[in-house]
């Protein structure tokens, strides 16, 4: 009888494990939802550097049409890099 005991107690011993199964998410978007009227140039210079092959007006452009996807398929250290580089000219970013 004591044998049937003993592995019982052990289960009832044995601490319950949570599994995590949701994924990780592994690409994010950096997203310019609105700006500081005020910054707006220092922006667009930046939006020229970081989107390859914009000129000077496509900038503008880009900008004024906020909310707008900037970068998409980043890393989450990168996505927080850009994220922060656009706050610092006015941007109010987004991070999808």
């Amino acid at each position: 009888m004591m044998m049937a005991a003993a592995p019982a107690a052990a289960a009832e011993a044995a601490p319950e494990e949570t599994i995590d199964d949701t994924p990780k998410k592994m690409s994010f978007a950096v997203k310019l939802t609105k700006f500081d009227d005020s910054k707006k140039i220092a922006l667009i210079k930046e939006i020229r550097n970081v989107v390859p092959g914009l000129n000077l007006v496509q900038a503008k452009k880009f900008v004024e049409t906020a909310p707008v996807e900037v970068k998409a398929d980043l890393g989450k250290t990168e996505a927080e890099e850009l994220k922060a580089a656009l706050e610092k000219v006015g941007g109010t970013i987004e991070i999808v």
